[in-house]
């Protein structure tokens, strides 16, 4: 699950090809874990660990989030003729269903309320519900990465938990890594005439992601949306470890290229949530008062 390489691993390929298609649809189809969420043996917490893991405000709209993401995609795979790509989009759906699914038995092994469901209907638009989905998980699972590590760390989640649900986070890693490279390849073979219309389309799902993130509709959002996009940058806070942004984003950062390094290194990785991160880390460092500085050196 964690190492794959594609045929001939000196051989570049260009993006947008048939072979740029094959290697991220079998990197994906070829990494399945077949694990049953129904057999998870969920390990028994102490009482301490079992409070904490019980207070995280997260359960409900983690799992309303996975049940969303599941039908969005199916939703895409239903539209795509290819049979490879369609095959390698239903497997992306089954994971991210099956996520719904174990987390619904992890909050049912410790005993964690949830509010009623809702419906899951489908999007009317296919293509826009998928990239939402897809840079939504670019965004999320980034910060995702260094708070799993920090809450390693810190022990806030015993280790068998970790274990446990180490899995779902790497799944996450495929998802992202696969959902990169469709959206390259797709953009190189798009007739001339749709890529501006692409192009926009594309910013304006970073407009709302970026809307959705800094909260300006909180509070408005019937399905919880807003609290959870909110939460992948609050997180730390949330799991009540005290760390500085900037050692925060450099830990993000650190896990997101150790958990990529083991695939096929002619697979794009994602860029600009990285990137962004980088520029942070470069102001917050730049604007640390001259004692801190001096402390640090």
């Amino acid at each position: 699950m964690r190492h794959w390489s594609g045929p001939d691993p000196g051989r570049r390929i260009r993006a947008g090809s048939d072979e740029h298609k094959r290697l991220f649809c079998r990197m994906l189809l070829d990494t399945h874990n077949p694990y049953k969420p129904a057999v998870i043996d969920w390990p028994a917490l102490a009482p301490d660990a079992l409070r904490r893991v019980t207070s995280l405000p997260i359960w409900d709209i983690a799992v309303q989030t996975e049940g969303r993401a599941a039908i969005r995609v199916e939703t895409f795979a239903a539209s795509v003729r290819d049979p490879l790509l369609r095959e390698a989009l239903n497997m992306d759906a089954g994971e991210e269903a099956r996520h719904k699914v174990v987390l619904s038995k992890l909050v049912e092994a410790y005993g964690i309320r949830l509010e009623p469901e809702p419906e899951y209907g489908r999007p009317r638009d296919a293509e826009w519900a998928w990239l939402v989905t897809g840079y939504s998980e670019c965004v999320d699972s980034f910060f995702a990465f260094g708070l799993f590590e920090t809450a390693r760390r810190s022990g806030f989640f015993p280790p068998a938990l970790i274990e446990t649900f180490e899995p779902v986070i790497q799944e996450e890693t495929r998802h992202i890594l696969f959902f990169v490279n469709w959206a390259a390849w797709y953009r190189r073979t798009q007739p001339w005439w749709r890529r501006p219309w692409l192009a926009l389309k594309i910013c304006a799902v970073w407009g709302f992601l970026i809307w959705e993130r800094i909260g300006i509709a909180r509070g408005l959002d019937g399905e919880g949306e807003m609290q959870d996009a909110n939460f992948a940058m609050n997180g730390a806070e949330q799991i009540g470890v005290s760390i500085e942004p900037a050692e925060l984003i450099g830990l993000c950062l650190a896990e997101n290229d150790r958990r990529m390094a083991g695939y096929d290194a002619r697979l794009m990785r994602p860029n600009t949530v990285p990137t962004l991160a980088r520029l942070a880390l470069r102001f917050l460092s730049g604007s640390a008062s001259p004692s801190r500085r001096v402390q640090q050196g």
